[in-house]
């Protein structure tokens, strides 16, 4: 007898705590939300072209997020080394961005806002200091994004009205593994010859405590070069490890 009411009260209080269990998953999101984030990267790459001179990286930043509107807003920074190299005068990034994104069927979501690229007293001919509006479509795992520069990009002259075409998707082939799939079509107006296409494949596996990505990485073009004549875009392998807390 005793066995048996031990039994049922183990039962109710795994029902119990099943239940509880239940509730607090069907529980809303907070109404807001801050997340910070950091990583370590073996180089930094964007849109391909090495922003670090084929060297390491470290990487940070904080979100917050208004769960029932869908906007957001945060700040992101990354170590640099391309000013320098261009006869300008800082080594961080600091990038400030803001948006809004949700649903528009339940299939099909999208995420706009503006983003702003600081480069601190980067003393450049042509200020590197970039604003681009962006707008982003996804449908599952795929995505479609186009951003367009209202200023100067990065520090080329005369290239208001410059635009990126990013298309890609993040595939989970197997638990906590995500296949990394990416394209881009980086636009320079009136400056043509510094054009050109990139691609990114890479795979991200979740570890728990961080997560580790493996990406090959590759722009093709030579218009960009570092102060030794290496091609910035050219193919690599880049790692890195990010957390998110």
């Amino acid at each position: 007898m005793k066995s048996r009411m031990a039994a049922s009260a183990a039962a109710f209080t795994l029902m119990a705590a099943g239940s509880s269990l239940a509730r607090a998953q069907e529980a809303p999101a907070p109404e807001h939300q801050v997340s910070y984030n950091a990583a370590l990267t073996s180089e930094y790459r964007y849109r391909g072209l090495a922003q670090t001179r084929f060297e390491p990286a470290l990487q940070g930043g904080a979100d917050y997020t208004h769960t029932p509107s869908g906007f957001y807003a945060g700040t992101w920074l990354s170590t640099i080394k391309w000013i320098d190299d261009a006869g300008g005068d800082a080594n961080v990034e600091v990038d400030l961005y803001a948006g809004k994104r949700g649903q528009l069927t339940d299939a099909i979501s999208y995420d706009v806002g503006g983003l702003y690229y600081v480069y601190p007293s980067n003393g450049l001919p042509t200020n590197a200091n970039t604003f681009e509006l962006y707008g982003q479509l996804g449908y599952g795992p795929a995505y479609v994004k186009y951003s367009h520069a209202t200023s100067n990009l990065f520090g080329t002259a005369d290239s208001k009205g410059s635009g990126y075409l990013d298309i890609g998707a993040n595939v989970e082939v197997a638990d906590k593994l995500v296949l990394n799939l990416h394209a881009g079509r980086q636009r320079v107006k009136n400056n043509g010859a510094y054009s050109y296409n990139d691609y990114k494949v890479g795979l991200s596996y979740d570890f728990g405590v961080a997560t580790a990505s493996l990406a090959w990485v590759k722009a093709n073009t030579d218009a960009y070069l570092s102060p030794r004549g290496k091609n910035l875009g050219k193919s690599a392998a880049v790692f890195s490890v990010s957390k998110t807390f």
